[in-house]
């Protein structure tokens, strides 16, 4: 059986992570969704706590890389997309959201998370996030869409939200070793990673 390599609360890790509204909805065309949703955010990077290095927010879904201190990056996202939901149904003039057994559905029921190990792969997935609204051709360059943590990384500005610039926590290599020992992935994690590396 293939080991699922996604949705892995890993500590020491940075984690990229796609959360999608249900049906695809272009919930972030509004704009108070947009900063509710970077509210929530910004309250939970503190409270967790957790480093953001980026972000977008995308019409139908959003990106982002975080860091949890304590690793738990899947308990993070689910605490992340219950309290913004709550924040956008209150917010929202232009949807409404189904109702269910309890509250509403804003978002599908999962979401992606994605260790990243190697700086390649970090880089690539900053960049494939800063691109994202120049590849669905909202913006011609990254530095022109107003949802993203393009002009902060890059020490433009800090709106909408401010993004970490000190991506790691102190004993993130050592929690990152001891986690992968403990799942006893070396030789698994060492091929795979040289597998996307090449």
């Amino acid at each position: 059986m293939a080991r699922k390599w996604s949705n892995l609360n890993l500590p020491g890790a940075l984690h990229f992570v796609t959360g999608i509204f249900l049906n695809r909805w272009s919930v972030f065309t509004e704009d108070a969704c947009c900063r509710v949703f970077l509210a929530e955010l910004k309250a939970l990077n503190q409270s967790w706590p957790s480093k953001l290095i980026t972000y977008v927010l995308m019409p139908d879904h959003f990106h982002l890389i975080s860091n949890p201190q304590d690793g738990r990056i899947k308990e993070f996202c689910g605490q992340l997309k219950a309290v913004a939901a709550k924040s956008m149904i209150r917010t929202s003039e232009q949807f409404v959201f189904p109702k269910v057994e309890v509250g509403h559905q804003v978002w599908q029921q999962s979401f992606k998370a994605f260790p990243l190990w190697s700086q390649k792969l970090v880089w690539q997935k900053i960049n494939y996030t800063h691109a994202n609204p120049v590849r669905a051709r909202l913006v011609k360059s990254a530095k022109d869409y107003y949802w993203s943590g393009f002009r902060s990384f890059y020490g433009m500005e800090d709106e909408p939200l401010a993004v970490d610039h000190d991506w790691w926590w102190p004993d993130d290599a050592e929690k990152l070793a001891k986690a992968i020992k403990e799942l006893g992935w070396e030789a698994g994690w060492y091929t795979y990673k040289k597998k996307t590396e090449d």
